[in-house]
Formats: structure tokens, C-alpha cells, sequence
């Protein structure tokens, strides 16, 4: 995969996975990264010990020099020349839970999300210990390791193999960097808040500190939080920032964003963010009356209006929003879905649609699109765009990387990125124009004709061509999204004979 390029990493992967055995691997995920954070912050603190005697510090064990560094400190029984030494000794599960113990107690920062699970009769300690030995080749806390971002790009990558081990639970606490990558550069965030209160890993955290890194920002011009319910994710999350030094507030603790809001006055710059894909039952009853619901009290039978008002009410009066949702939200008409959709457009609050291809996802085959959202259109440095909305048609974009999967390449986020910052009047010696197939810059008006329905394919028309050189994939794709609008207006149509009829004295 081109989620990490390292050099060793699919090496690495290999052998650890051939070591997992029957494990499933859900549980594995959590032995394998977990030694690697503890490599990696063993590494880290032997470094600075080493620096500190080579300037002959008095006592290179001082605390507060590791500390002031943004090094964790280490006890002795938990650095990694230890936990190596004894990696065959049939208590080493209790050698590294121990480890784990009294890096947590000497860590305030990490205390409650190491994994200590090591000693469990479950886990064959032969596989660690040769989990031991494989990670001792890699060297991931030195300086320079680090600034090439090693650890990390292993971890990313580890990550993102986990998720498509576990298909669909995988998705649950990873987005595709790709995507990650788009919401990113379609984003931009250089400076201010960045919000997701539905953080998974921390990909999108992660992503944004690469971006402004690697146009020569500084980190410390962004403020992260973050909000995740599921709590073993919450603590791949801490871990995920922590061998990054990423300072990030996640709440204090894992909660539902809907019903334990954890940054309630929180005003967003940023908001990136993949919620659940259309989870009903979800508990509408119980928040019915929330400040949230400016647009509408959200449908039970499904979140992702509910989403979509909670990151409207997290936004700073100049706040952008860009976050993955299912199709349907895009042409749904029924329980209250349409009405609230209207009525967000008609506040002129949508800036773009993208449509995604298929297959980018570990978790599901569903279509999914890119939504974002500008509480200024007509500032941020572009063009005024009020009453306009860009839709862009991704959908036969990106390679597939094996059967089931497809990543998009840096020249189709490239593509996508430009053409909206085009758009927007923010990218320099490039001019928007339509293009029949790819992007149209509508009108609210013309959203208007269309029922607010957000598709966009019935806005960009299709390419220019002979319709047989269309793919049959494509044309499936197209056709089925197209057969979901009529259905949706069908279902409405139908409500609305069936209130007229009861209106008169008939039901049926």
C-alpha cells in the first residue's frame, strides 16, 4: 500500500503477522502497537540519557531534563534493553505489563492507556518474545529516526493493515490516509482550532500536523481536540499523538459526542471528521431539546444529520468543516432528513460536495461522499461565493491496490484540492472552470430545482463521450445513485398522498 512508504514496513508487517498465529486480530493490534510505542519511548529517553552524559551532566537521570526535552521518563525495569534481555523467559507477558505499569505511574500524560494485557494466559509468550526480538531491529527514538517520522509511519502503516485485517470493525478506528489526506489539503489548516469528535486514531490530528509541517508552519499555531467513544480506540488515539508529541485535549476520557459533549463552548476553526456511517438508534429521545438541533431534531433511525448539526454549532464564525458521510444523506427526503438539509443550503452553508469512488473504505462498500462546510463564504482570504456551492464527481478516480481496496493517488487529491481552492479564489496561476464529467459551480437556485438534492453527479452531467466507452462499474454506479433519488422522491410522494388522504378521513 502508499500509506507509509518506510522501506521495511511491509517486511516488518509480514513478520509480525506471521507470528499472530490464531490471534484475532482485534486483539493482536493492540500487542503489536503497543510494544512499538514502548520501543519507541525507550529509545527516546536512552537517547537524551546519552546525550546528558556525554556533556557529563551531573545526574543523567534527572527528571526534569527529559521532561523539559517533551521526553517521557523511563524506569530502568521498563527500557528496552531490559524488556530485550528478557524476551525468552517464560514471564516476560509480567515483565512488560510491569513496564507498562510504572511508565503510566511516572507519566501523567499516559496514565490509563497503555495496554497491560501481556500476561494473560491467552497470549503465547514465545510469540512475544519473538515479537520482542523482530521490533528490538527497529531504531525509532533517535533523533534522526524521528525526524524522518519512523515510528509513525510504521505505526500509520500497522494501523491501516489492522483495519483491513478486521474488515468492517477496523473502520471503527481508522480512515484511509488518502482520504484523510484530501479533507486535509482541501482544508488547510495552518493556524486555530482543528475539531473531531469522532477521532477514531487520531489520523486526521496526524495529518494536520504533516500539513503544516510541510509548508513550513508551526505546530504550536494549532490547537487539537478530539472526542471518541469507544475507549480502547480513545487509547490508540493517546497513543497515536503521544509518539508524535502531539499535545492534544481528547476530553479526559472516552465519551459520545452527542450525549457527554466534552467541548461544549468549543468554537471550531477546523472541524475534520468520519462519523459512523448511518447509526439508527442512536438515542435521539434523550437530547431532543439540545442547542444542537438548530436545523431540526435529527431522525433516530439515523446520526448523520445529527452529525452534521453538531459540527455546524462547533464552528467559529469563520470555521470551515470537511467530513465523510454515506450517498444517501445527499438526496434523503424522509424523516425530517430534507427539511433539515434545505434548510442548512438555504443558510448558505454547504461550500462543496465531492463524490468519492468505491472500495476506500476497510469497513464498507457503501458510497461515500466528502462534505464541507464554510461559515464564510465570503472570506478566509478568497473569492465572495455566496448563494454557490462546488460539486465535484471523484467517483472514477484512484487504483486499486488489490481487489477489495482502492486508494486515491497524490495526483487525484492534487486534481480535487486544486480545483476547489480554485474555486474558492485561494490557489495562485489557477483558473476554475467547469467541466462536464468532473465539477460544476451551481447556484442556489439551480440546488433549488433540484429539490436541494446534493448528487453530485446531477449537477457536473456526464463526460462528453460515447456512452458505451462508459465502464460498466461506472455506469452501475451512476445509474444505481440515480435509481436512489427517484426512490427517495418516491417515498415522498408517497407520504405526502398518504397526509392528504388522512386529512380527509382515510387511512390505508
Amino acid at each position: 500500500m502508499s500509506t507509509a512508504k518506510v522501506g521495511f514496513e511491509e517486511e516488518l508487517w509480514t513478520s509480525a503477522n506471521k507470528l499472530r498465529n490464531n490471534m484475532d486480530p482485534a486483539e493482536y493490534k493492540h500487542v503489536v502497537l503497543g510494544l512499538i510505542f514502548l520501543k519507541y519511548v525507550s529509545d527516546s529517553f536512552e537517547e537524551k540519557y546519552k546525550e546528558l552524559e556525554q556533556i557529563k551532566y551531573a545526574d543523567p537521570e534527572d527528571r526534569d531534563e527529559y521532561l523539559a526535552d517533551n521526553v517521557f521518563w523511563i524506569p530502568k525495569i521498563a527500557r528496552w534493553e531490559y524488556i530485550k534481555s528478557n524476551a525468552k523467559k517464560p514471564d516476560i507477558g509480567q515483565i512488560i505489563d510491569d513496564a507498562m505499569v510504572e511508565i503510566e505511574s511516572e507519566n501523567e500524560k499516559l496514565k490509563g492507556i497503555l495496554n497491560k494485557d501481556y500476561a494473560k494466559p491467552t497470549l503465547d509468550k514465545r510469540i512475544l518474545g519473538e515479537l520482542v526480538d523482530l521490533i528490538s531491529n527497529i531504531k525509532v527514538g533517535d533523533k534522526e529516526s524521528r525526524s524522518k517520522d519512523v515510528l509513525g509511519r510504521v505505526y500509520e502503516y500497522f494501523l491501516a493493515k489492522f483495519a483491513s485485517a478486521e474488515g468492517k470493525g477496523g473502520g471503527q478506528f481508522y480512515t484511509p490516509s488518502s482520504i484523510v489526506n484530501l479533507l486535509v489539503n482541501m482544508i488547510e489548516p495552518y493556524k486555530g482550532r482543528v475539531y473531531d469528535p469522532c477521532c477514531g486514531s487520531g489520523g486526521m490530528f496526524v495529518q494536520s500536523e504533516k500539513f503544516v509541517e510541510n509548508h513550513k508552519g508551526k505546530m504550536k499555531d494549532l490547537s487539537i481536540y478530539g472526542q471518541e467513544s469507544n475507549a480502547t480506540t480513545w487509547k490508540l488515539c493517546q497513543m497515536n499523538l503521544a509518539i508524535r508529541g502531539i499535545n492534544g485535549n481528547l476530553g479526559g476520557k472516552p465519551a459520545d459526542s452527542f450525549h457527554e459533549d466534552l467541548h461544549k463552548d468549543l468554537r471550531a476553526d477546523y472541524i475534520l471528521a468520519n462519523p459512523p456511517f448511518n447509526v439508527s438508534e442512536w438515542g435521539a429521545e434523550h437530547v431532543a431539546d439540545d442547542i444542537r438541533w438548530k436545523y431540526g431534531i435529527p431522525y433516530n433511525g439515523n446520526a448523520n444529520y445529527a452529525w452534521v448539526q453538531h459540527f455546524i454549532h462547533h464552528l467559529a464564525p469563520n470555521g470551515t468543516a470537511g467530513f465523510v458521510l454515506a450517498n444517501g444523506s445527499l438526496s434523503s427526503n424522509t424523516s425530517s432528513e430534507g427539511d433539515i438539509r434545505e434548510k442548512i443550503l438555504e443558510d448558505d452553508l454547504v461550500d462543496c460536495i465531492v463524490a468519492l469512488p468505491p472500495k476506500l473504505f476497510y469497513s464498507t462498500q457503501i458510497p461515500v461522499s466528502l462534505w464541507f462546510l464554510s461559515k464564510n463564504k465570503g472570506g478566509n482570504g478568497g473569492r465572495k461565493r455566496d448563494g454557490e456551492t462546488l460539486f465535484i464527481d471523484a467517483r472514477k478516480m484512484g487504483n486499486l491496490v488489490d481487489r477489495a481496496h482502492r486508494e486515491l493517488e497524490e495526483e487525484d487529491i492534487t486534481k480535487i484540492s486544486d480545483t476547489y481552492h480554485a474555486w474558492k479564489g485561494t490557489a495562485e496561476d489557477i483558473e476554475y472552470k467547469d467541466i462536464k464529467g468532473f465539477c460544476k459551480a451551481a447556484q442556489l437556485e439551480e440546488i433549488r430545482e433540484h429539490e436541494h438534492i446534493l448528487t453530485p453527479g446531477r449537477y457536473v452531467g456526464i463526460e462528453e463521450k460515447d456512452e458505451d466507452d462508459e465502464p460498466f462499474e461506472d455506469k452501475m454506479a451512476r445509474l444505481t445513485d440515480e435509481l436512489a433519488e427517484q426512490f427517495a422522491k418516491s417515498n415522498k410522494l408517497e407520504e405526502e398522498i398518504r397526509d392528504n388522504l388522512r386529512v380527509i378521513g382515510y387511512e390505508f
